[in-house]
């Protein structure tokens, strides 16, 4: 027997995914996780393939990023675009958030696109604490990119940008 879904049920199920895709991008995590218990695919993806997990991660909801992994979300799940939750949450400063997925199986190491590794995300970024957090944990430093530059050049330079400056503010003009 074959089952039919009308064209109308079909537009309310893809609204119900959109406040699915809004909870977990603000945090609602009470909402969202019940409707992962009502039926709602844990791993379920928008249009350009980014994942509970990953709105959640990105944007910096911990207690939501919690309960999704928590309910079974893959860690590893890369959006359109190859990139991960990780990768999102190293680019962001997530420190937390970096943690908690690299404690649930994240691939430290994954290309999120050009050759691009959650530590060089976090280096090009500026995210000292994340890169030093991913160094500990055995992130690579040979890495590369497309364009053949490593996650070790792109460390050093993101520490050499962050050092205080050396120099005095020029001061004003006197008057003559």
């Amino acid at each position: 027997m074959k089952t039919f879904v009308t064209e109308a049920e079909e537009q309310r199920y893809a609204g119900l995914q959109q406040v699915a895709f809004d909870f977990a991008r603000n945090g609602e995590t009470e909402s969202l996780i019940e409707m992962i218990h009502h039926g709602l695919p844990v791993n379920l993806a928008d249009d350009k393939g980014n994942s509970l997990l990953m709105l959640a991660s990105y944007n910096g909801n911990l207690e939501t990023t919690r309960e999704l992994i928590q309910t079974g979300a893959d860690a590893n799940r890369r959006n359109d675009r190859g990139q991960t939750p990780l990768g999102g949450a190293a680019f962001k400063g997530y420190k937390e958030i970096v943690t908690l997925l690299l404690e649930h199986g994240a691939d430290i190491d994954a290309d999120n696109g050009g050759g691009m590794t959650p530590l060089m995300f976090a280096a090009m970024f500026g995210r000292t604490e994340v890169v030093e957090m991913l160094k500990r944990r055995g992130a690579s430093l040979k890495s590369r990119n497309c364009m053949g530059i490593s996650a070790q050049w792109m460390v050093r330079l993101s520490q050499f940008f962050s050092l205080p400056s050396r120099h005095q503010p020029p001061q004003p003009f006197s008057k003559f």
